[in-house]
């Protein structure tokens, strides 16, 4: 009986040892350099608008991408591109075959007006480590035709030098960012619906072969 136990407890150890490896999180200084592409079944882009003051509309995303050219010996050299398909918006609108309101967001020209602009983009100009794992990154946002420079808050949430499901080094952040629309030529309801939209993203980047 104590023989079984020792071995029990000795195989649970060993397993337990196992599932650290595996799972252990790596300095994201030690993550190997080069092309690091966007896991779309782990990133999300929502954005809250307020709306009449009286609560927040909350919407997302579903199609987008974004990549990271990364240099572990120098972070801040590391460049960031992204973009989104506006025709891609999601709401939780009620009676949807009655009014189709993601469309009437993405179609219509006082809003996304995805006819005529078809993508919105962003490219990193600067970053800068504000700590250990937080940063601040600028760049550019291209939207509706009108490029201006944004700032995101940045958050380093962790890396493997293996994830255990795709066996590719991965890295995961957070950001976000506030915009005003109305700078990118979006005035529509301004101010009954907010002018400032904030902004969250989350993204689990892995090595590209």
């Amino acid at each position: 009986m104590k023989v079984f136990t020792v071995s029990v407890v000795a195989i649970s150890l060993f397993l337990s040892s196992c599932v650290s490896w595996v799972f252990a999180k790596s300095p994201f200084n030690d993550m190997p350099a080069g092309e690091y592409a966007l896991d779309l079944s782990h990133a999300s882009i929502v954005w809250k608008v307020s709306h009449l003051g009286l609560s927040d509309y909350v919407a997302r995303f579903a199609d987008f991408d974004a990549s990271i050219d990364y240099d572990p010996n120098n972070i801040e050299n590391s460049k960031v591109t992204a973009s989104i398909n506006p025709m891609s918006i999601q709401t939780a609108y009620p009676n949807a075959a009655e009014k189709d309101f993601n469309n009437i967001l993405a179609t219509d020209k006082d809003w996304f007006n995805a006819g005529e602009f078809a993508s919105i983009e962003f490219t990193s100009s600067n970053i800068e480590m504000t700590g250990d794992t937080t940063a601040l990154m600028k760049g550019d946002l291209r939207f509706l035709g009108t490029t201006l420079p944004v700032t995101l808050d940045v958050t380093f949430n962790g890396a493997m030098q293996r994830q255990p499901f795709s066996g590719k080094p991965t890295m995961g952040f957070s950001a976000t960012t506030t915009i005003e629309r109305s700078k990118w030529g979006m005035s529509k309801y301004v101010p009954n619906i907010g002018d400032s939209v904030e902004v969250m993203i989350e993204g689990e980047f892995f090595k590209a072969d």
